[in-house]
């Protein structure tokens, strides 16, 4: 670990960082992509845009509850015996009314997705949209206690390493204005790890620390469980979240009309009505919830309002009055979700995604880098038959064996990473304009081309030479991008009409996808043409020495 308090940290850095990169990298990057997450599905439901009943455009107090008593009808015919009816309300950004419900712990939830205006099923094409990299971002498509805590335990490590990473480097704001290219490949790729480390740190403390508290009710449980003993609902209830929750009466009862309760909440909050949830819908102690979007501001508060279920009276209002601890729980979660954030901030929350990516990205490259052979004088060779015989066997145990199987076994997972994922992503896309709409289980599909290109591209990374892979990889996602742009073009041709009639996003997206195929296009013709910096040719004793230092360890870039 070394002998000083700077060189623990520097060895805590590089360790903390390579053990956790690969899966912090599809963190930082489905995360950054989740700040689009409404476009994302928008532009992945193309025919929301056909038609005339799902326009997008805001709905009226009557048209919403016309809309609610549709999706209420549809329950009672399909999910009678369900405990838990929720309603996802036409918006602008999802004009559509998303149906759930949950029958008892074990058994898989129901779904349902209908036309808001005639309550038939939506005529859209199946598919999780944004949702996906959202959820990925935290839950990693695992189970999500596993995928949570997984997501936790790496963001823990991602605080200890930025920590670490601040101790380490001495002069990381005078070297935040180098950028030697010209230098060695490990000096170049030091350099860019400093700059886009260093430009968003802020950003990068934020929100890793909100990101960990996001889920901090999860990680320790201890205290609401023993003073609520179990009962986590009268926490979230006494402190200010949701409202009083209500026993089931056990005797039947018949739920009352929706569309005045839609009414009266809509006359009430003046934010737009998100959803409701319908506990109990068939029980005399039914409670009907309408939750509305967040006000403008940090804090990630829903207003609410109760109603009985059977009667149909106001129970009770959730509008402010949160206790201080979850006030400040909620501000860290509005802050790390940014949903406050207009057009321009939100921009900026993008670019400091991808710096983080960028940042996570370069610290992996680096690491394999400094570890590679050092570059051999152009002399050297007029030294070999006299120094070779006792250089090698030294050079061997350090490049050859399991040593050298786990530099290629990283440098694999690099390019899965870097290259791959990305790559997965345009899969996904792409996917979504050329599987069949009435393939079923197609949104499992579209998931499935995400993890087999994931897969891929990191597995044909062990085919060959490092640079190589990185070059095929490279080429192939800028392919892919360049792929995705071309099917929706050929296949959904109103996306370019709508930019006359206010639909500019699906032209923005279609753009930032070519913008990143130039990307990486640009990134692997740099690599095709690179040579490495140039050397003089060292005297004879030089060489000599330059092939003693093959069999020592190289010198540390920082």
């Amino acid at each position: 670990m070394g002998t000083s308090f700077r060189q623990a940290m520097a060895w805590l850095h590089t360790w903390s960082g390579l053990v956790v990169g690969w899966v912090l990298l599809a963190i930082f990057v489905t995360g950054t992509a989740s700040y689009y997450r409404a476009d994302i599905s928008r532009w992945m439901r193309p025919e929301l845009g056909q038609s005339q009943a799902l326009s997008g455009a805001p709905l009226s107090p009557d048209a919403v509850a016309r809309a609610a008593e549709l999706g209420v009808a549809h329950l009672q015919r399909h999910a009678g015996g369900a405990r838990t009816w929720f309603i996802g309300l036409p918006t602008p950004d999802s004009p559509v009314l998303d149906l759930f419900w949950r029958t008892k712990p074990g058994t898989p939830p129901g779904q349902a997705r209908l036309d808001p205006a005639t309550g038939e099923p939506a005529a859209i094409r199946e598919t999780k949209g944004g949702d996906f990299l959202y959820r990925f971002h935290f839950e990693l498509h695992m189970p999500p206690l596993w995928g949570r805590w997984i997501v936790g335990l790496c963001a823990m490590i991602m605080l200890v390493a930025l920590i670490s990473g601040v101790i380490t480097h001495r002069r990381i704001f005078a070297d935040f204005f180098t950028l030697r290219r010209d230098k060695a490949p490990q000096r170049g790729w030091l350099d860019a790890h400093n700059v886009t480390g260093v430009l968003a740190l802020p950003f990068h403390l934020m929100i890793t620390y909100t990101g960990i508290v996001t889920l901090g009710v999860m990680y320790m449980p201890w205290g609401i469980t023993t003073a609520y003993k179990g009962e986590a609902q009268t926490f979230f209830a006494e402190s200010g979240q949701i409202p009083v929750p209500r026993a089931a009466a056990g005797q039947p009862g018949t739920l009352a009309p929706i569309g005045p309760m839609v009414r009266e909440a809509m006359a009430t909050v003046s934010e737009p009505l998100e959803r409701l949830s319908i506990v109990n819908p068939r029980d005399a102690h039914a409670v009907v919830t309408a939750v509305f979007e967040e006000p403008h501001g940090l804090s990630h508060e829903h207003p609410q309002i109760a109603f009985d279920g059977v009667t149909g009276a106001v129970r009770e209002v959730r509008q402010g009055g949160l206790r201080p601890a979850a006030r400040t729980f909620t501000t860290l979660v509005g802050l790390h979700e940014a949903h406050f954030a207009g057009p321009a901030l939100r921009i900026l929350f993008f670019l400091c995604g991808l710096m983080g990516s960028a940042m996570v990205a370069t610290g992996l490259v680096l690491w394999s880098v400094a570890r590679l052979p050092q570059a051999l004088p152009k002399a050297l060779p007029q030294a070999l038959p006299q120094a070779l015989p006792k250089a090698l066997p030294q050079a061997s145990g350090r490049a050859g064996g399991r040593g050298f199987l786990g530099l290629r076994l990283v440098q694999a997972l690099n390019i899965g990473a870097v290259a791959g994922l990305p790559a997965a992503i345009a899969a996904y896309f792409l996917a979504n304009r050329l599987l069949p709409l009435a393939l079923a289980g197609r949104a499992d599909a579209e998931i499935g081309a995400f993890f087999a290109t994931w897969g891929l591209v990191t597995l044909a990374a062990l085919a060959g030479p490092s640079r190589r892979a990185w070059g095929a990889a490279l080429t192939a996602t800028a392919g892919l991008y360049l792929a995705v742009v071309a099917a929706d073009l050929a296949r959904v041709d109103h996306h370019w009409a709508g930019l006359l009639a206010g639909q500019a996003r699906f032209v923005w997206f279609d753009a930032t996808l070519l913008a990143l195929a130039g990307l990486f296009a640009v990134a692997a013709r740099k690599l095709a043409r690179y040579a490495g910096p140039r050397r003089a040719a060292p005297a004879p004793a030089a060489a000599r020495a330059g092939l003693g230092a093959l069999a020592a360890p190289g010198p540390s870039a920082r």
